[in-house]
């Protein structure tokens, strides 16, 4: 294959820093691995990984330990006390909850050529908003998705979508606007003779093609098995041979959460972890029955106090000499002090995490159309910053089709005017968006207000079936005469 060097433009600075340190000559393949190795325990990674344990329910709560001041006075692990670990999953919720409120609904593309639009549409396929949908949770929880577009081995133009902790990127610009190239490192498990072990796979997207590699322990090596290098697409010539293509751009598209690449978790972790230790701490109090009560014993017919406890535990009775005796001061536990924080938790984390509480007190009653925009205030910021970044990522796709369209059917559609609608899933009521439809009849076009009203998915299909009522209704009206009588109608008719 040859020294492989990043182009000229990017990261020259970073490669000339890294040979200078090492004091001796450094390929491409080597500053790739070490790239890697530095990226694997990087925070940035540590973080997208984190937010995916997070979203599935594996917190840090998990790992607690209860902990009692030793005699030295520092704190130690004990093993005697209930240590409920209880997972209050509000990150989780708040990541469903934006991604259903901007993506839970089919993206609308829409534009003048009727005909350009229906075949992007068939280029994306059926299953694109699954996709999509997809990639918005990877946008919030790893601050940035990725979509690979690629042929099939029939030649088909698909999608494939790559987690965030998979991709190191390369940019060109600080900007991250242009991408240079870029790392996907993955573990696949494989068969061994009667044994699975774990292969670590790196593939490296370069302007030039694809080149596949294994990574041993610090080192990349030529993957033999999958071949060291293709291009991107094949196609096959007259005389029966294939031949190599690549894109003009590095097909990974960026579906950002933010221009910042800030992820949720980020924002909303401390509280997260806050509101889990109130669940347990709860809990945990709440079972301590025999430990809520601060017990004083005089005179104890025993011979150290692990006997005591034995015996209280076991029987329930405690022996004393005749002048002992034993007194309780109970220790009251304040569910509703629990409470109360864990609901200024809940709501710090709704606040900060841009959500919208379904439970809020502007949603009792009959709500008007303004309190249901009030509640969607926060979420519908966020929402406009991460439509802002996936419109930019649709474009970059668009890229891809039209190159497919266009060398299949020569037809260069990049001047075609295209659109793309994301129709939020916002709570509306109802009474008053019909009343409103109703009132704009002679005011707004008949396609404007069905549109505008709550029981239609569809707004062409919709109008559809109301012409064909009204032809039907119509040819109804007409049959309610005797066919001679509208044959006179039609002969006064004719001049």
């Amino acid at each position: 294959m040859g020294v492989l060097l990043p182009s000229p433009y990017a990261e020259t600075e970073k490669i000339n820093r890294i040979i200078k340190q090492g004091g001796q000559g450094l390929t491409g393949l080597q500053f790739f691995a070490l790239e890697l190795n530095d990226w694997l325990k990087s925070p940035v990674r540590e973080e997208q990984l984190l937010g995916d344990r997070y979203y599935r329910g594996y917190q840090d709560i998990l790992e607690r330990e209860r902990q009692v001041i030793g005699p030295d006075g520092s704190l130690q692990p004990v093993k005697n006390l209930p240590n409920n670990r209880l997972v209050d999953n509000q990150y989780a919720r708040l990541v469903d909850q934006k991604t259903n409120y901007l993506l839970g609904k089919p993206l609308t593309i829409d534009g003048r050529n009727k005909g350009y639009i229906t075949r992007f549409q068939d280029m994306l396929g059926d299953n694109f908003s699954q996709t999509l949908h997809k990639l918005g949770k990877d946008a919030l929880s790893g601050a940035i998705g990725w979509l690979y577009p690629y042929y099939d081995e029939k030649g088909a133009f698909c999608l494939k979508r790559f987690p965030p902790f998979e991709i190191l990127p390369f940019w060109a610009d600080d900007e991250h606007t242009v991408l240079d190239c870029a790392l996907r490192y993955y573990c696949q498990e494989v068969w061994e003779g009667y044994h699975k072990k774990l292969v670590e796979r790196v593939e490296l997207y370069q302007g030039d093609g694809l080149y596949r590699y294994i990574r041993d322990g610090f080192v990349l090596r030529p993957d033999m098995e999958l071949g060291e290098y293709s291009p991107y697409f094949t196609v096959a010539r007259e005389d029966g041979k294939a031949q190599g293509y690549n894109w003009e751009r590095i097909p990974l598209i960026p579906f950002r959460y933010n221009a910042q690449e800030i992820p949720l978790l980020r924002r909303v972790k401390s509280l997260q972890e806050a509101l889990n230790l109130c669940h347990s701490d709860l809990a945990n109090n709440m079972q301590e029955d025999k430990r809520n009560t601060i017990l004083i014993l005089r005179e104890y017919d025993g011979q150290d106090v692990e006997e005591f406890r034995r015996n209280l535990s076991e029987f329930g009775v405690v022996k004393v000499r005749a002048d002992g005796g034993l007194e309780a001061l109970n220790v009251e536990v304040n569910i509703e002090n629990y409470r109360q924080q864990m609901e200024l938790l809940k709501k710090a984390l709704v606040e900060n995490g841009r959500g919208f509480d379904a439970k809020d007190e502007r949603m009792s009653g009959n709500p008007n159309q303004m309190n249901i925009q009030s509640m969607y205030a926060d979420i519908d910021l966020d929402a406009n910053e991460m439509e802002v970044q996936f419109q930019g990522a649709l474009r970059e796709l668009r890229w891809f089709v039209d190159r497919h369209l266009q060398n299949r059917t020569g037809v260069d559609y990049s001047g075609e005017d295209i659109r793309f609608l994301f129709n939020r899933d916002v709570l509306v009521n109802e009474a008053e968006a019909i009343q409103g439809c109703r009132d704009s009849q002679g005011i707004l076009s008949r396609e404007t207000i069905v549109g505008q009203h709550p029981w239609v998915e569809n707004v062409e299909e919709e109008l559809r079936r109301l012409e064909k009522e009204e032809s039907q209704a119509l040819e109804n009206y007409e049959g309610a005469f005797p066919s001679q009588f509208r044959e006179n109608v039609k002969n006064d008719e004719k001049p």
